[in-house]
């Protein structure tokens, strides 16, 4: 099945959906969004890397910055912060007036370190499956750049990485489409969330709002 333009879904959310279902929900379906420092550092990290202007070659590599991308098969649309595109006239693909062949290594900025879960993985790979379905081509791997360490994580696009990638998309689309917000979950990371306001995870734990409602009262939240 492919999808039609205008039902294409944000490639960047499928981070936050891997995340948290309702956190995706809140941004994505109901348009509520609020910084915190972390947003905000990660917003100006990504400011170098989304120079759309820039573009340079050094020997066999060509870097190029804020490409846009989509692929009608997932139904998704979004940005790469970097491409590298390297020389392999083997296995690359022609590029606009260069010689030879190149392959595409996408490479994605993230702030803090390396997290424990494939919400980065995840997207990285989906940015190098749409750049497969624009160029025909076959990407292996590519790289997550992380600013709290400068140090750069190599990710493999294996078969089971694809498909989670692939199942994750179409439960975003349904729930999308049935524009649902999951209920709140108290769980780990609540708590470094921007959008703690907005979710009030606190309350999953309550038997009722009034119950809620008094342990407030009382002071006890």
């Amino acid at each position: 099945m492919d999808y039609k333009e205008e039902d294409y879904l944000q490639l960047s959310g499928l981070q936050h959906f891997l995340f948290c279902r309702r956190q995706w929900a809140l941004i994505h379906i109901e348009n509520q969004w609020a910084e915190n420092f972390k947003t905000v550092d990660g917003e100006l990290m990504h400011k170098n890397a989304h120079d759309a202007e820039y573009r340079s070659k050094r020997g066999d590599q060509i870097t190029v910055r804020a490409m846009k991308i989509h692929s009608s098969k997932l139904g998704l649309s979004g940005e790469c912060d970097v491409v590298e595109f390297k020389r392999d006239d083997d296995n690359g693909v022609p590029l606009a007036n260069e010689i030879g062949k190149w392959s595409p290594y996408p490479v994605e900025y993230k702030r803090g370190a390396a997290k424990t879960g494939i919400e980065d993985e995840a997207q990285l790979c989906a940015q190098a499956m749409c750049l497969e379905e624009m160029l025909c081509c076959d990407i292996p791997e590519g790289a997550l750049f992380y600013g709290s360490t400068r140090h750069r994580k190599d990710v493999e696009f294996s078969r089971e990485l694809r498909e989670q990638v692939v199942q994750a998309v179409k439960e975003m689309h349904m729930m999308f489409r049935r524009g649902t917000t999951p209920k709140a979950r108290m769980q780990k990371g609540c708590s470094a969330c921007s959008l703690m306001e907005l979710c009030i995870p606190v309350l999953s734990e309550s038997k009722s709002v009034e119950a809620y409602m008094r342990r407030f009262l009382r002071g006890d939240c």
